[in-house]
């Protein structure tokens, strides 16, 4: 069956044509490829002599000789050189089988078949390099037909799916592919070959035959053509890039990991709450590191217990049957609608809930990891759907203080070495966040009970005032700063008012203060006059900012240098400054001495009146030295307002102090109010810019005692007062329905009296003052203070200040301006008989 020669066969690419020669050996038939390989049409070559019309004038003897033995009858074939007719003549190489032909009358011819050397060695050439490139490359080569089936396939490609480059021949895609990677790679190959648009680094991912491992291949497709343009495949290039995507997995995965560990520097230790911390790392770690977690920290660390929890031994484990006592504080799922069933304890109910106390038994992974301080691997329940879970002990300073589980669910990537370290370095960030908090939260407690052990009771109590107080600490973070109040019961149902500030802040601050405020209440004890009790104070306060003082002489710790002690001769000078105002409040006669060192004044407020400054002096700062400190006497209203406070109360950056003055005296108009609801209006109502400085606020009403609660006598220096003192005491007593109080008062009252008599001089007075408690004074002109002293058994006196500390509740003598005064207290009765005396306490009596 004839067909024509379809386009772009073999005889294009190598441009073969014919000629035939006559009898004459001149050109007698010329073919139309002869007219397109020549480029002389066919009317033109006819009747011409080929070696003239051809041949170069040089070898034209050697061709007219050729032609004669071709048509002699010898067939010839050989290169010849031939150029195209014209002036510029085009000079080729054509490979010429002429051979003998007869013409219908029996003559001798020919008929030469040319074919063109130039496009054969293009040929040859361009097919020896496409073999070496498809079958010398690295690359898995392989050429899928029209019909998707491959065609051709060299040997590299035949080296990854097994076999010879030729038993692929025939093969389909699902030959190497399964499932959706298949099924993708067909469309693709439909698409080339329709548009032709070529595809690069079409990534596709298999198994190799025999092979479990999945690996990763990339595949650039084009479609090939034949010479006439017409499609005749799909031609791929596939490079196994297993290696790649891992490198770029792990490259990923330390990019992931840096991003993770930046990110915990910035939101891991913000807060110095252990709980808050925990929730940090889990906001962390979910979902960007695992898909759940949980955080389990000592209970012993939680209730700030001294024992650090590294501490805890494997005996004791083993003893308590698990680990010690931990609490889940932190739990977090990227998993919706997912419960903690992370591995590890369980209850009737399942994991432990959020904030349950609860041991790890004694050979659990997640005990193993508490023990050792290394990370444990946790294996998956099959049943559930977590797949690997990573135990790491929280790990700072040497020392374990819990547990973070790491767990990623099924479907997901498994833990690697790489997520360990991980794990490992957010654990030990946390941790170190957390013992910070741990700490905080400790030398927090300690400072607050510090300061708290140097400030008075919430509701401290006063004859013949009613008190108020409020402490702000300047410090939110440590809640301690060097502002003190303090209220001082003194004999007499005296009252003395307290309100310092020490320059600085902080707990340097508070220590200081707290040694000034222990300085204080001694010397408020000794029942000096205000003035006096500041000078002495002043003295105390030189000698703690004297570095000196501290450092013994011989054999004791050095300073490192002397700059460093300079320096810290320089921070004790500096924190050892402070401020103070006393006062001391009589209620009976309601008068209130003051004494000011570089204090801000007092304000008082009386009932109809406006807030008024009172013009205490203020001498120099205690610490300073060298100036005595003044008194003033001022006699209180009945119902007037006290208030006693600091600088940060009145003073900030933002106005001077003349306005907070006047702000505090605007904000004292409703002194007949209650007096905490006086306390809250004053520091709602003044800018007092919380924070900058510590403030302190003392307010007391004044309510001096009645005058029916009052028994005062004056009696002459003669034997018969003291029988006079008993009558009066007693009578006073009946009068206040104390008559349980008569028998000890009597006995007291005539000691007193009679030691008065004995040693004392001038008028002698006697005072009887009933408010929470019963106490008597008696006043005398002399100035030698009683000494109580141990009688032996052969004197026949000298036990009357013995009975006196005995059968009273306190006693004791101060000076006045005219000499001194004894006193005794006595509890009032509460109903109950008295307390019997033991033997012993009797028996001291003699």
């Amino acid at each position: 069956m004839w067909q024509s020669s379809p386009p772009g066969s073999i005889y294009d690419y190598i441009r073969v044509a014919s000629f035939s020669i006559g009898p004459d050996g001149l050109i007698e038939q010329w073919s139309r490829r002869a007219a397109g390989l020549f480029g002389v049409a066919a009317d033109e070559a006819l009747g011409r002599d080929p070696v003239e019309a051809f041949m170069p004038a040089e070898l034209r003897g050697d061709g007219h000789r050729r032609v004669g033995e071709v048509l002699d009858g010898r067939e010839w074939t050989g290169l010849v050189p031939f150029r195209m007719p014209g002036e510029d003549a085009v000079h080729g190489l054509a490979e010429i089988y002429v051979m003998p032909s007869e013409t219908a009358a029996g003559e001798r011819a020919a008929v030469c078949i040319v074919v063109d050397v130039r496009a054969l060695r293009r040929i040859e050439t361009d097919l020896a390099a496409s073999q070496a490139i498809f079958g010398q490359s690295p690359f898995g080569f392989v050429l899928f037909g029209t019909d998707l089936t491959v065609v051709r396939a060299n040997q590299r490609f035949a080296t990854v799916f097994g076999g010879q480059a030729d038993d692929h021949r025939g093969r389909t895609v699902e030959d190497y592919l399964a499932g959706a990677e298949a099924a993708r790679l067909t469309a693709t190959l439909e698409r080339v070959l329709a548009t032709g648009d070529a595809v690069t680094d079409l990534q596709l991912v298999g198994t190799a035959p025999g092979d479990t491992e999945r690996r990763h291949w990339s595949m650039n497709l084009y479609r090939v053509h034949s010479g006439s343009g017409r499609p005749t495949g799909i031609a791929g290039l596939a490079t196994d890039v297993t290696r790649r995507h891992i490198a770029a997995r792990e490259a990923a995965s330390a990019r992931r990991n840096l991003a993770l560990l930046n990110e915990a520097s910035a939101r891991i230790g913000n807060s110095l709450d252990l709980e808050t911390t925990a929730r940090e790392l889990l906001d962390v770690a979910v979902p960007g590191f695992c898909d759940l977690a949980s955080v389990d920290l000592y209970q012993a660390l939680l209730t700030g217990e001294e024992a650090p929890p590294g501490s805890w031994s494997p005996l004791r484990e083993e003893a308590v049957g698990g680990s010690a006592e931990l609490r889940r504080v932190a739990f977090a799922s990227a998993v919706s609608g997912a419960l903690p069933d992370i591995p590890g304890p369980r209850t009737a109910t399942g994991p432990p809930a959020l904030g349950a106390v609860h041991r790890y038994s004694f050979g659990s992974p997640c005990a193993v990891a508490l023990r050792t301080g290394h990370v444990e691997d946790v294996p998956g329940d099959d049943r559930g759907f977590v797949q690997s879970t990573l135990a790491v002990p929280m790990v700072a300073h040497d020392t374990v203080v819990g547990l973070v589980q790491f767990s990623r669910t099924k479907g997901s990537e498994p833990f690697g070495e790489r997520d360990r370290a991980l794990a490992t370095e957010l654990a030990a960030r946390a941790a170190v966040c957390i013992d910070n908090a741990r700490l905080y939260r400790r030398e927090h407690e300690r400072a607050l009970i510090l300061q708290r052990s140097l400030l008075p009771p919430g509701d401290p109590e006063a004859a013949g005032l009613d008190i108020a107080c409020r402490y702000l600490p300047g410090n939110t973070a440590t809640e301690v700063g060097g502002d003190w109040f303090d209220v001082i019961e003194l004999p007499g149902h005296r009252t003395a008012l307290v309100v310092g500030d020490v320059m600085g802040r902080g707990l340097r601050a508070a220590v200081a203060m707290g040694e000034l405020r222990t300085a204080v209440r001694t010397l408020a004890l000794l029942d000096l006059e205000p003035a006096e009790v500041l000078s002495a104070l002043d003295e105390v306060a030189r000698g703690l900012g004297t570095p000196g003082a501290a450092i013994s002489s011989g054999g004791g710790a050095q300073w490192p240098s002397r700059a460093a002690h300079k320096s810290r001769e320089a921070d004790l000078s500096e924190v050892y400054l402070a401020t103070c105002v006393y006062a001391v409040y009589d209620p009976v006669t309601r008068r209130c001495t003051f004494a000011n060192a570089g204090h801000l004044p007092p304000v008082v407020v009386e009932p109809g009146e406006a807030a008024l400054l009172l013009d205490v002096p203020p001498g120099m700062p205690l610490g300073v030295g060298g100036e005595p400190f003044e008194e003033v006497e001022v006699e209180l209203k009945e119902g007037a307002l006290l208030a006693l406070y600091t600088d940060g109360l009145v003073e900030s950056r933002d106005h001077p102090l003349d306005e907070g003055l006047e702000a505090l005296r605007g904000a004292l108009v409703e002194p007949a109010r209650p007096l905490e609801d006086v306390c809250d209006h004053v520091l709602s109502s003044l800018d007092t810019r919380h924070g900058e400085d510590d403030i302190a606020l003392l307010m007391a009403r004044i309510q001096g005692l009645p005058a029916d609660a009052v028994g005062d006598w004056r009696l002459p220096r003669e034997p018969r007062s003291v029988g006079r003192a008993r009558e009066l005491a007693r009578g006073q007593l009946l009068t206040w329905n104390l008559g349980d109080l008569v028998d000890t008062t009597e006995l007291l009252v005539s000691e007193l009296v009679t030691n008065a008599l004995r040693y004392g001089e001038g008028e002698i007075r006697l005072r009887l003052l009933r408010d929470r408690t019963l106490v008597c004074e008696v006043w005398d002109a002399g100035l030698v203070q009683p000494r109580r002293r141990r009688a032996r058994d052969t004197d026949e006196g000298g036990r009357g200040l013995q009975l006196v500390g005995l059968l009273s509740a306190a006693w004791g003598s101060r000076r006045t301006p005219r000499g001194k005064t004894v006193w005794f207290e006595l509890p009032l009765p509460d109903g109950g008989p008295a307390a019997e005396r033991t033997v012993e306490e009797l028996l001291s009596m003699f």
